[in-house]
């Protein structure tokens, strides 16, 4: 399936699907997925980046286990609006992932995640090294709860037919 629209999730998330949000770094691939009600972002552990077709199985395996209705992508866009090789990486990812699943995709604008979630982490006490464990899928989770909050204000106004 071509890559989506945030706007177009709730057509695609029927029953009881879940909502997955990644933030691929080049060691690490960060992995939240949402709770049923598509109201809260859950951090699972983060895949350690081999190859990518371990990569690739490793994840799709935890999408089915977490019946996955989509995937939102984080886009590492520059400050200022730019976009570099990482913007290319990640869609060049995504390509590649569209051949081996029928699951839609969609990007959200990621800047300044990672130093959201970092600061949380701080906040919560967690030391420097618990925090570098920890830090590519709370920025993933960070990523899919504003794609989560977007799409209850989609669903409050009116504006989406949104899954019950």
């Amino acid at each position: 399936m071509p890559v989506v629209a945030i706007e177009a999730l709730p057509e695609l998330l029927h029953g009881n699907m879940t909502l997955a949000g990644l933030d691929l770094g080049e060691k690490t691939i960060g992995v939240a997925v949402s709770d049923r009600g598509l109201s809260f972002a859950h951090p699972r552990p983060v895949i350690v980046r081999k190859k990518f077709t371990l990569d690739a199985e490793i994840l799709l395996k935890l999408l089915k286990a977490e019946q996955t209705g989509a995937v939102v992508v984080g886009l590492p866009v520059n400050m200022d609006g730019s976009e570099g090789h990482r913007v290319q990486a990640t869609r060049a990812f995504v390509r590649n992932m569209e051949r081996l699943t029928p699951l839609p995709f969609a990007y959200w604008d990621e800047r300044l995640s990672t130093v959201a979630a970092e600061r949380t982490l701080i906040e919560m006490d967690f030391s420097r090294a618990k925090r570098k464990g920890k830090i590519d899928s709370a920025a993933a989770a960070f990523i899919l709860q504003g794609v989560l909050d977007r799409l209850q204000m989609l669903g409050a106004s009116g504006a989406a037919d949104w899954p019950e």
